[in-house]
This record gives structure tokens, sequence and C-alpha cells, in this order.
């Protein structure tokens, strides 16, 4: 049986991040917890957290990318991993330093921004039902 391999696209919403043939291994972070590709496994969709995305290449050693939130689909040998953030070209432990720093950072201030909006909202829907009573009293 001959080897079978994976193709790997990494893809950010402005650009493609990483094109990546012969890859022989996926290992990425879920909210679950660690979830691994091989080529011959069956097509799935998963849901990824930010974390480290290890692969390995056909003749090289492992890589790592640091990936925030996103979705990882596999259809056949293609895996696309769809992120809105990905770094990469460091060490293990920078990598690791850089999602605790950047990624975490953006999800507090994602859930201070979701705060407020909900505030704005509920704050526009009382003067909403204010304003149906004032005109329901007309």
């Amino acid at each position: 049986m001959a080897t079978a391999y994976m193709t790997l696209n990494i893809l950010l919403p402005y650009k493609v991040f990483a094109e990546e043939q012969n890859v022989r291994r996926i290992v990425a972070m879920t909210p679950q917890g660690a979830f691994g590709l091989l080529p011959h496994r069956l097509d799935c969709v998963a849901t990824l957290s930010a974390g480290i995305l290890v692969f390995e290449t056909e003749g090289a050693e492992e890589s790592y990318v640091a990936v925030d939130e996103g979705v990882l689909v596999k259809t056949g040998q293609e895996v696309r991993v769809s992120v809105r953030n990905a770094m990469a070209g460091m060490g293990l432990e920078q990598l690791r330093e850089a999602v605790e720093k950047e990624f975490m950072q953006l999800d507090e201030q994602e859930q201070k921004l979701r705060a407020v909006l909900a505030k704005m909202e509920n704050n526009f829907i009382q003067h909403l039902v204010a304003f149906k009573q004032d005109t329901n009293s007309l």
C-alpha cells in the first residue's frame, strides 16, 4: 500500500497563511482537548481553540503554528484550517507565550466589547418598550 499524505492549508480572513504538501499527521487543539489527524481518517469538521497546531511533513521534523480560534475541515486528503490569526517562525516556547499573550488578550477584549454591546441592546429594547407603551396610551 502506498504511503498517503495530506495537504494542509491554513487560511486567515485576508490571506492564505500556509500551504503544506506531503503532511503525514496533524494535531490541533479543540475545546475538548487534542485532536489528531492521519491521512486515512474519515472526513470531519472540528472547532479549534487557541493553541499550537502541530504537523509533520515527509522528510522534515515537526512544525508548529500558533493559531487562534477557528475551524478545521478534512475532506479526503485536504485539510483546511480557517482561523482569525496565526503565527509561525518561532520556537515552541515563544509560540506558546504568544498564544497566551496575543490570542487570550483578544478574547478578553472581545468579552468586554460583547458586554458593552449587550448593555446597549438592553437599553435600546427598554426604550422601544417605553415608546410602545407611550404610543398605546394615546
